[in-house]
């Protein structure tokens, strides 16, 4: 990713540019691909002293080791070649021993077999590649030490850099996803709480006490008509509480067989969702559902106005002919937000899973092709690659690549990766 720093904000321009002087030359490349050097700066590695199979050769005296790593359709693995006056050692004759100390305290041992020409680990080495390496080897009665550096993917940014940022953590840990399949709705009176009123009597309107959107309550009077016959006054009363929604007549307006308006009661609602047979597959009654208009549809909130919860009390038996089947929740309407007509977002729950390791889906980023978060400790970050499960859109699982409590950026970890990016290409997979 190239980055335009004459286009950006001055003050976040000059922390991206702060970045770059903090670590230039901070990665060095295992070879073939393997280790680097030194102490991170670049014109030492430039004098690095390569081995015949592209490592890099630690020497002492007259005997030297070439550190490599394999990684070329097989997890990753150390390979060392040993040398003895420049000619080839048999691996079997070398006692060696390497510790990996990375980021955070964790000390891996490395422990080795021979194998063809040269001793390769036991185990993989797992990702990231960048660590402190403290190699021992013993050869003919005499022992030898060397200690190297290989920090691939690191950063270091100090307290006022990092807060100009705007970079944010937090730690993983276990959570719960919850799979969703969001439907699209609509708000809808409940039919049985939807009422006409008539007059009783044939009559003429003399007087209409309410108009649409009144409030009513149950017993008020709404209308006084003239009765044709007897040419007495009665007076009309609402049913039931609720609002008016629909008025038919008007003043001097005969009633004879119409209604005058119609009340709704409104304090509950029903959200009718669109279905498709593949929605279908997974929806059952008594599923969670969160409902949201248009302007809280995407919002993380469940309990705030225009947000509500409820679950699944009807599945419409029929598809209509647009091969639609009619899912429907009833919700608490008690501040009249939901009006009949509103359309509405609807993520349905319809699964559950409890995964032991998870960080935040928005803050993965890709590196060297791999999905992967970047960690903090103190003023460094490193980058992890991550093997990953299942995502609910929020969290995604993280089966390898990640400790429980590692705390990890969340915010702007694009920032970081825009940095150690120009130096990744050094190591070489």
């Amino acid at each position: 990713m190239k980055l335009n720093f004459d286009t950006l904000p001055a003050q976040l321009a000059a922390t991206l540019l702060s970045f770059s002087l903090l670590t230039a030359g901070t990665l060095a490349p295992i070879a073939v691909a393997n280790a680097s050097g030194g102490h991170g700066h670049e014109e030492e590695e430039e004098h690095q002293e390569e081995g015949p199979h592209g490592g890099r050769l630690l020497e002492q005296q007259d005997f030297a080791i070439e550190v490599t790593m394999a990684e070329a359709g097989i997890p990753p693995e150390m390979r060392i070649y040993a040398f003895y006056k420049g000619e080839p050692v048999n691996p079997t004759e070398v006692d060696l021993s390497l510790t990996l100390a990375r980021l955070g305290g964790v000390i891996d041992n490395v422990s080795f077999t021979a194998e063809e020409q040269y001793l390769v680990s036991e185990h993989s080495v797992r990702e990231p590649h960048s660590f402190d390496v403290e190699v021992h080897a013993g050869f003919k009665g005499v022992d030898y030490d060397w200690h190297y550096e290989n920090h691939m993917g690191r950063v270091t940014i100090n307290d006022r850099l990092l807060a100009l940022s705007g970079v944010e953590t937090e730690s993983s840990s276990a959570q719960t996803l919850h799979f969703v399949d969001r439907l699209f709705g609509v708000v809808s009176a409940i039919t049985d709480k939807q009422f006409s009123v008539s007059a009783p009597y044939t009559g003429v309107i003399e007087q209409l006490n309410v108009t649409v959107g009144d409030t009513v309550a149950k017993g008020q009077v709404i209308a006084t008509v003239r009765n044709s016959s007897t040419l007495q006054r009665y007076t009309v009363k609402s049913p039931a509480n609720g609002q008016v929604t629909e008025q038919m007549l008007s003043v001097g307006d005969s009633t004879f067989n119409k209604a005058l308006l119609r009340v709704s009661d409104l304090s509950n609602v029903w959200i009718d969702m669109s279905a498709f047979p593949k929605n279908l597959a997974r929806v059952a009654l008594g599923q969670k559902v969160t409902i949201g208009d248009d302007e809280h549809g995407n919002s993380e909130e469940t309990h705030s106005e225009g947000k509500a919860v409820s679950t699944i009390s009807y599945i419409a038996p029929v598809m209509t002919g647009g091969h639609i089947a009619r899912v429907r929740a009833v919700i608490a309407n008690p501040d009249g937000h939901w009006r009949p007509g509103m359309h509405v977002q609807a993520n349905i729950e319809t699964r559950s899973k409890d995964v032991a390791l998870a960080v935040r889906a928005d803050a993965l980023q890709t590196f060297n092709d791999k999905p992967a978060v970047f960690v903090k400790h103190g003023n460094t970050f490193e980058v992890r690659p991550l093997t990953l499960g299942e995502s609910d859109g929020e969290f995604v699982e993280v089966l390898e690549g990640l400790e429980p409590n590692a705390e990890y950026v969340t915010k702007n970890s694009y920032l970081l990766k825009a940095d150690i990016m120009k130096n990744a290409a050094k190591h070489v997979h």
